[in-house]
């Protein structure tokens, strides 16, 4: 897949579809990016133990697959670094939907 293709799919359109875009799903001047590094050849397996979550399940626990993300960045500052957590409670933010968001 292009990754033109699969930001749209994966970014783009949900924005859209949930009422957020462009304040999310586009990179541009006052939008509210989020960024992910991925790494489409790296190998794992997913494990809930291993996820920056307050759960103790994953419903792919145990499944082997290619590609992860390697950074994560929030409002410009890097979140998560190869398996390093370094966010902090509270820095969150509650988006407003907006109504009558087209379904594609």
């Amino acid at each position: 897949m292009h990754p033109q293709r699969f930001v749209e799919l994966h970014c783009t359109n949900p924005a859209r579809i949930f009422g957020l875009y462009p304040r999310k799903g586009s990179l541009i001047i006052g939008a509210d990016a989020d960024i992910l590094v991925w790494d489409p050849q790296r190998e794992h397996t997913i494990r809930a133990a291993t996820h920056h979550m307050r759960t103790d399940y994953n419903l792919y626990e145990g499944l082997r697959v290619r590609g992860a993300p390697t950074q994560v960045y929030q409002r410009g500052k890097l979140l998560v670094d190869g398996a390093r957590w370094l966010g902090q409670a509270g820095q969150g933010r509650y988006l407003h939907r907006g109504s009558g968001a087209p379904v594609l």
